[in-house]
């Protein structure tokens, strides 16, 4: 699961410097620098993928723009294998890794209607207290216009 990004590895005429051109936006029409991990803050994607840049020890620096990530290589380094860690940013399930069945990603939740429910007083559940009113109430008219139009 998840999709592959598309990514073209571009040689910089700075020494050091390795530009990757993206087939997506990471940051829209905002630069984004990354001196460090601690600056990579957030689950947005630029950050997420200077941080996982930022943990091969190989990067010094990490600039973004739009589909463009500029990459520092700390001295003694090359950039061999940090096209494959853009490329997979995205990519959840690595081969040999078993995906969780849709029951084991769905929590219990009890059900979000009140018992009986033509009754406006009766308690509301944990559930049905997060929801605002207007639309519990929008919910129990439609139910009951389905049940009267189906026999329900």
């Amino acid at each position: 699961m998840g999709q592959l990004v598309g990514v073209v590895e571009k040689p910089s005429t700075a020494p050091g410097v390795v530009r990757f051109e993206l087939n997506r936006s990471l940051s829209g029409m905002g630069h984004e620098r990354f001196m460090s991990i601690d600056d990579a803050i957030g689950p947005k994607p630029a950050p997420s993928l200077a941080r996982l840049l930022f943990s091969t020890g190989k990067v010094a620096g990490v600039h973004i723009y739009s589909n463009m990530v500029t990459v520092d290589i700390t001295e003694g380094f090359d950039s061999s294998g940090l096209a494959d860690i853009v490329r997979e940013m995205y990519r959840y399930w690595k081969p040999g890794v078993e995906a969780p069945a849709f029951e084991d990603l769905q929590p219990e939740e009890p059900d979000a209607s009140p018992s009986g429910d033509n009754s406006g007083d009766s308690e509301l559940s944990e559930a049905a207290k997060r929801v605002p009113p207007h639309l519990l109430e929008r919910s129990r008219a439609a139910r009951q216009k389905w049940k009267a139009a189906n026999g329900g």
